[in-house]
């Protein structure tokens, strides 16, 4: 209570710059239908008008930042879903960056298991000693015996069944696309449990004639963008656009769509995609073996709202014979992994996830695809909690798998 609202917002401080961003919303409520918090509370607080109300109180001094104001703020899942249907075309986004900027990160975030998350070596090490523990055997059974909200039953519930023991690698391809050279950057969390996705990448991309170098595996710091810590976020981006500049590359590509936002935000330069976006652009390139089977497709938030590559990937898929893709239902639903949402609020996370696991079963597929790790990994735990047993993987991988090899 500590001042008046501004009547224009002096862009020079971080402050005028969130009041200003707030500013372009007319309150119109467009947003709310697709907003997946307001549909799980219905709750004005728990939807994009209500977050960017007190975004602005936030800013202009108007209320305190208290542990409720800011729950609703760290409850966001950040799928866009309001941006895509804004008609002032407010930077949600932006906004929401900011505003966590401006309060810091919260006290009561997990840290040390987001640290462990960040390093990929670390991870690969727990996986392996997972394996040979036979972890993912007897995961439930320990994780019954921690609270629902429990951030480390989530965690032990996330871990998958089979893990991946691929590793990204590149080879070089004669048949290159006028000398462009693909870096695909493998993150951190998606380098260990994604590697298969990413080893399938290479290889189609080679396919259609890219060389691919791979930069190192880091965080690309979207864990720190989105929980307020500017400063390590910071850190990563520069470390982005150092191994950027060593790669030699044209294009950066992710197979992981929730990376691809961040990565463009250290890079507004360069040219970020989804690998299926070039794989699209020379599908006539592709064959691919016959599959008779129905599959659901689950298409995060990121790669349809960021990436806005859900169009190419359906493609794509549709070109295998005989494959019947089924994708899930969008807006306002959303799986609830969003990151590090899954950990941070794990019942609301499971919450959220029930809509999405009724409709998987309700289409009694054979297999579940999704391109973000952290949603695959989310949904298997909940297909796990309910008894069900269902073949997951990325797109990429099953493209990989039903590709036809290159006569000579």
């Amino acid at each position: 209570m500590s001042r008046m609202p501004l009547e224009k917002s002096p862009m020079r401080t971080p402050a005028g710059r969130i009041a200003e961003l707030a500013d372009q919303c007319v309150q119109c409520g467009l947003c709310l239908p697709v907003c997946p918090t307001y549909a799980l509370d219905r709750s004005e607080a728990e939807s994009p008008r209500g977050r960017i109300a007190i975004a602005s109180a936030l800013a202009r001094g108007l209320v305190d930042p208290t542990s409720e104001l800011r729950s609703h703020l760290d409850h966001c899942l950040g799928c866009l879903n309001c941006e895509k249907v804004c008609p002032a075309h407010v930077q949600y986004d932006e906004l929401l960056i900011q505003t966590r900027s401006m309060l810091g990160p919260d006290k009561e975030r997990p840290k040390w298991l987001l640290g462990m998350l960040r390093r990929p070596g670390l991870l690969r090490c727990l996986q392996q000693l997972g394996g040979a523990t036979s972890l993912p055997r007897w995961k439930g059974s320990l994780a019954a015996w921690l609270p629902t909200a429990s951030m480390l039953r989530s965690a032990l519930m996330a871990l998958p069944s089979s893990p991946s023991s691929a590793r990204a690698r590149a080879a070089q391809t004669t048949n290159n696309i006028e000398g462009r050279i693909v870096a695909l950057f493998p993150g951190c969390v998606a380098s260990v449990m994604d590697a298969q996705a990413q080893q399938s990448a290479i290889e189609l991309l080679q396919h259609v004639g890219y060389r691919v170098s791979v930069l190192p595996a880091f965080c690309c710091g979207a864990m720190d963008l989105h929980g307020g810590a500017s400063a390590a976020a910071e850190q990563s981006a520069t470390q982005v656009r150092e191994a950027w500049a060593k790669s030699g590359a044209t294009l950066l590509v992710s197979v992981t769509p929730g990376c691809i936002g961040t990565l463009r935000r250290a890079l507004p330069d360069v040219a970020v995609a989804d690998p299926v976006e070039l794989l699209a652009d020379r599908a006539d390139a592709l064959r691919f073996r016959p599959l008779a089977q129905r599959i659901a497709l689950h298409l995060p938030c990121t790669q349809v709202n960021v990436a806005r590559s859900d169009a190419a990937l359906i493609t794509l898929l549709r070109r295998i014979p005989d494959l019947e893709v089924m994708p899930l239902p969008r807006p306002p639903y959303c799986c609830g992994a969003a990151g590090t949402h899954m950990l941070e609020f794990p019942e609301r996370a499971a919450r959220l996830r029930e809509g999405t696991l009724e409709r998987i079963t309700a289409l009694a597929p054979q297999q579940l695809l999704s391109s973000n790790i952290g949603c695959r990994l989310h949904l298997a735990a909940g297909l796990d909690e309910h008894g069900h047993t269902l073949l997951q993987q990325h797109p990429l991988s099953l493209l990989a798998q039903q590709l036809e090899p290159n006569i000579p």
